[in-house]
């Protein structure tokens, strides 16, 4: 057991190995082998060019030496021929050796490198010397081409001494040329070696080599060839639908990606059994509506599937409708050309809605709002549509109901706007008689009791309350008919301000209340005429209904796009219950606690009116701290097509 888990530790070892790894062991290890390889068959190059290198300088040795032996040779029989017959053109060879004797010496005392070569070589040396000279005595001494040339003493004596040194030159020569053959020998011999080894040398690479590719080859293959296989068969199960199981443990990318494919096999199968749990419970939905009418349209506008609203919508059952064009549902005047429509526009739009009439199995028509949407797949190929059906005709009904009522209203509005304004000019005319006359009574107030000039002052003060009150209605009769004529213009808020609490100032100072002003650089687009009669109508209130002794606060700030200008009194302020009811005509609200107030219910709601013709409003808030009220009036800066209007704006 012990051994097979040895055994088993670098197998384990290798699967586990990163596929990089493996890829470089693969690539390596023949790259390896044949670097080494190129390596031992350059050495083993440089052992057999070395070899052959030797051999060559073998060659060139004895030539050399070969060289000195014949240079000498012709040296003496050309002095020889010089002697006999005293012509200098046998001194050529001479003169040759005489001149190359020296660098083929020199080039064998650069070559020798053997022993006993190098000591001979010595030994020649001398005697070339002694040659030279012999050879130059004899070729000086006279007589050179007379008949006792050679038969002299000393001549023969020179002959007889330089034959001596060139045996001895001769037999230095033989036995060096006899080293240097065995030398040959051995370093052919040696070159023939280091031939036949690199031969073999390359032969083993190659056979090593094959068999490094062969390993690589099957480390490939099952590292991850096979194992590449095995996905791909497990990937084909995968699509056929059939389970994986987890057979490759080894902790590379292979093997992470194998466990990783029974995952997304694992997760896929549960995805698909909620999928069709979906589907099962999306058609229990479906089939369970019984409101709307949910069907499904192939491409043309049949009907391929029915729910069980549409059933009791329209009135046919599945068996009935499957298969048929749903142009069945609209009424004959609009079968030809709606259907086709409403697919185009899905088609192209992905969406639309609409409603109209539609036919019952019955012939009965109801009121229906659809909604047609284009399915398509994943490519976005149109694969038909989806139909929602509603009945709405009860809604129908009511909004024509509706409708009719407030057309109704409108005649009534249009009718007591109209009232208003006959009634307004009909009592004008009597009021204006009146006080004229009473103007009259006061002229000769001189001539008049107390008590008749007491009335005098009533019926003035009446008169004008009441005359006040008249051009009010006419006021709010022109507003809501849209009459009222506005002028807007760029004003300046704060000296509209500072005019209206001019003009507020005497009714103030005789109720005893103080009025203070915050200015703001401020401009507005707006009405001057309208701005300033709320201005009037928001600080008459604010006296009117303060404390005595109290104070009113008008500040005017910027806000973006609008300008607000803030009247802030010290009154009990309004209570909550009548929020609600502040800005309704004619309604004075808690009357009977402010019965001394003169007032018609109309100020607030007129203020209103005008600040909405103008694109603003006028908005109200408990003050922030003790008792009181604070009234806003909001204006825009700019005209009504650069700037929002305000009147849907709340008071913070």
């Amino acid at each position: 057991m012990s051994r097979l888990r040895a055994w088993l530790r670098p197998a384990t070892a290798w699967a586990d190995l990163g596929l990089a790894a493996k890829g470089l062991v693969v690539v390596a290890l023949p790259l390896a082998i044949l670097l080494g390889g190129i390596g031992a068959l350059h050495l083993s190059s440089r052992a057999e060019a070395e070899a052959e290198r030797a051999v060559r300088l073998t060659f060139a040795i004895q030539r050399d030496i070969h060289e000195v032996h014949a240079l000498l040779a012709e040296a003496a029989s050309g002095v020889r021929g010089y002697r006999l017959t005293g012509q200098e053109a046998f001194l050529e060879p001479y003169t040759k050796a005489e001149a190359l004797l020296p660098l083929t010496l020199a080039r064998l005392r650069a070559s020798v490198r053997d022993p006993e070569i190098r000591a001979r070589l010595t030994r020649v040396d001398a005697l070339v010397i002694q040659k030279r000279q012999g050879l130059a005595q004899l070729a000086a001494m006279p007589g050179a081409g007379s008949q006792d040339s050679l038969t002299t003493r000393e001549v023969a004596e020179a002959l007889v001494a330089n034959k001596r040194v060139l045996d001895g030159l001769r037999a230095e020569i033989e036995a060096m040329q006899r080293r240097e053959g065995q030398l040959l020998d051995a370093r052919r011999a040696r070159a023939d070696s280091e031939r036949s080894r690199t031969l073999g040398l390359t032969a083993a690479m190659a056979v090593i080599g094959l068999l490094a590719s062969l390993a690589a080859v099957q480390l490939l293959f099952s590292g991850i060839v096979r194992r590449v296989r095995t996905l791909e068969r497990d990937a084909e199960r995968l699509e056929r639908g059939e389970p994986l199981t987890t057979r490759d443990h080894a902790q590379d990318e292979i093997g992470r990606l194998a466990r990783r494919l029974v995952e997304a096999g694992e997760l896929l199968r549960r995805r698909e059994a909620e999928l069709r749990d979906g589907e099962e419970r999306y058609r229990r939905v479906i089939e369970g509506v019984r409101d709307y009418g949910i069907f499904a349209l192939d491409t043309e506008g049949h009907v391929t599937s029915w729910n069980v609203g549409a059933e009791r919508i329209k009135g046919w059952n599945a068996s009935e409708v499957i298969g048929h064009h749903f142009s069945i549902f609209y009424p004959p005047e609009s079968r030809r050309e709606t259907p086709s429509r409403l697919l185009a526009a899905a088609a192209a739009d992905g969406r639309v809605e609409d409603e109209g009439w539609r036919v019952r199995r019955d012939g009965s028509r109801f009121w229906a709002n659809v909604v047609i949407t284009a399915v398509r797949d994943e490519a976005g190929e149109l694969q038909g549509f989806s139909k929602v059906t509603r009945d709405i005709t009860d809604r129908k009904r009511a909004e024509e109901a509706l409708k009719a009522a407030r057309n109704e209203a409108e005649r009534a509005s249009m009718a007591k706007s109209e009232f208003l304004s006959r009634m307004s000019h009909e009592l004008r005319t009597p009021l204006t008689a009146i006080l004229g006359f009473n103007q009259l009574l006061d002229m000769d107030r001189e001539l008049l009791g107390p008590d008749q000039g007491h009335a005098v002052e009533q019926i003035a003060r009446a008169g004008g309350h009441l005359l006040g009150m008249i051009d009010e209605v006419l006021d709010i009769a022109r507003i809501e008919a849209g009459g009222h004529t506005m002028n807007p213009e760029p004003v300046r808020v704060d000296e509209l301000a500072r005019e209206a609490i001019a003009l507020t100032t005497p009714q103030a100072q005789a109720a005893g209340i103080e009025i203070r002003f915050q200015p703001g650089e401020a401009r507005a687009w707006a009405d001057r005429r309208a701005t300033l009669q709320v201005l009037l109508n928001l600080l008459s209130n604010a006296v009117k209904y303060n404390r005595r002794d109290g104070r009113v606060v008008v500040e005017v700030r910027s806000e973006p796009s609008r300008t607000v200008i803030d009247v802030r009194d010290q009154g009990p302020g309004v209570a909550a219950d009548f929020v609600d009811r502040l800005f309704t005509p004619f309604d004075r609200l808690d009357a009977d606690r402010w019965s001394g107030a003169q007032g018609s219910g109309l100020g607030l709601a007129l203020s209103r009116g005008l600040a909405r013709a103008m694109n603003g409003d006028v908005l109200y808030r408990a003050a922030e701290q003790g008792a009181g009220s604070v009234f806003s009036l909001v204006l825009p800066t700019r005209p009504v097509a650069e700037a929002a209007p305000s009147r849907s704006e709340t008071a913070e």
